[in-house]
């Protein structure tokens, strides 16, 4: 079998006994900074300060709320790998249920005393020595080392289309929901047809009412069914932890070694992945919904869908697919380029993200005067091994520039960036380096 493409998780050593133990200071209290968290207990630092800017642990799955809401990396690999979850509900995890989970390692893992909650940085200098942070309230504090853990799923974006603030009805981004609409009876227009977009289709679709979605390109999905454990299956879990295990182990495996490496080279995982996306896409039956559903490039060129739900619920009479661009959006809706005006009561923006803001809007300078704005504005955001700046020393992303992720467990990554990060500070607390 191939070398597996995944980085290997580093085991996290105690620091020896008279070693340095810095302050490390980390923004943001999602998946990537409780974990931060662990790894210095683990290392017996405790000297660390968790700052959060919401009210509790969870990231972006604290943020986000829309219908249909749920991961889709099988729930036994999206967990730490030291940390299984027999209490899973879905082989894809809904979104109450990850951030369950969180609050669930916060607790465990005494981190709470650590998090300083309603806090968000806004600027962070280093001295030479020390990064001497600032936060919105004024508060201030230092600290040899400064990891980033806010993660790059933070900053809804909007499309750029004339009119938007125009719209009569309610609108709202999907990482934003408004939980005070009710949507029975309305009609509701989507624009976006990613892997939020596809959810929240599959969960409003089988609501009384009108679904109009915008589809500016159509994306592959790949059918991989959704199941519920039942209880028994459940109280297994918890009395054989090994079974979760080696659930995360075969997950883990079959992710490395089949999407993954179908990604990056021809071979037999990509055959196999073509051919269950195009047997997944005739599951559509009426040919020229097909037609327009069928992307113009080949499985694995951007993220695939993991979906078994999207196309049925495409083909529910409720649901009508647009694929004419659009113009502008009025009062009462959204014109397409045809000049046909699509009545709306409800508008949702299922646009992503602006993945490259990144740390924004915190601004780092370094000690000889740079700003990482200045850094990256000629070419963009970058990062060694996305996790180091050059220039910035003690500053570790997590979660940054050129990140290895397609359609694997965040979490899995995290866990190899954590224990890079993890190692530089042995080597800080050995006497190694005071700056790298």
């Amino acid at each position: 079998m191939n070398a597996p493409l995944s980085p290997p998780i580093p085991a996290i050593p105690p620091l020896p006994e008279g070693a340095r133990k810095p302050r490390v200071l980390i923004l943001g209290a999602g998946m990537s900074g409780l974990l931060m968290g662990i790894q210095l207990k683990r290392a017996g630092i405790e000297d660390f300060s968790i700052f959060e800017k919401r009210e509790e642990v969870g990231g972006t799955w604290r943020e986000n709320r829309y219908p249909g809401l749920a991961c889709d990396v099988p729930a036994h690999y999206y967990t730490y790998s030291f940390e299984p979850n027999p209490e899973w509900h879905h082989r894809f995890a809904r979104g109450p249920e990850i951030q369950n989970y969180m609050r669930h390692i916060a607790d465990k893992y005494d981190l709470r005393r650590h998090i300083v909650f309603g806090e968000e940085a806004a600027d962070a200098r280093f001295d030479g020595r020390r990064w001497q942070v600032k936060m919105k309230s004024g508060r201030e504090d230092s600290g040899e080392f400064l990891v980033s853990a806010c993660g790059f799923l933070h900053h809804p974006r909007e499309p750029q289309i004339p009119g938007l603030d125009h719209f009569a009805g309610k609108r709202f981004h999907s990482a934003r929901w408004d939980m005070s609409v009710d949507l029975k009876g309305k009609r509701i227009g989507l624009i976006g047809t990613g892997s939020t977009g596809a959810q929240i289709v599959s969960a409003v679709s089988k609501l009384p009412c009108e679904l109009n979605v915008f589809q500016r390109t159509p994306q592959w999905v790949f059918p991989l069914p959704d199941r519920e454990y039942p209880l028994a299956e459940r109280e297994l879990l918890k009395r054989f932890p090994i079974i979760a295990r080696t659930a995360y182990k075969f997950f883990d495996q079959s992710f490395d070694h089949v999407l993954a490496r179908a990604m990056i080279e021809p071979g037999w995982q990509r055959r196999m992945v073509e051919a269950l996306c195009q047997w997944n896409l005739d599951r559509v039956k009426d040919p020229l919904l097909r037609r327009h559903l069928t992307p113009d490039y080949q499985p694995m060129c951007k993220r695939i869908i993991m979906s078994w739900d999207f196309y049925p619920a495409m083909q529910r009479p409720s649901v009508k697919l647009v694929v004419d661009g659009i113009e502008r959006v009025e009062e009462q809706g959204i014109r397409t380029v045809d000049g046909k005006l699509h009545p709306l009561d409800v508008l949702v923006l299922a646009t992503g993200f602006n993945t490259h803001e990144y740390l924004r809007p915190l601004e780092l300078t370094n000690a000889q005067g740079l700003t990482l704005s200045q850094a990256w504005g000629e070419r963009g955001p970058h990062a060694y091994y996305s996790v180091a700046i050059p220039g910035f020393p003690n500053f570790f992303l997590l979660g940054g520039p050129h990140s290895p992720l397609a359609n694997g467990s965040v979490i899995r990554y995290t866990e190899a960036l954590v224990g890079y990060v993890m190692q530089c500070i042995g080597h800080y607390g050995e006497g190694r380096f005071n700056t790298l």
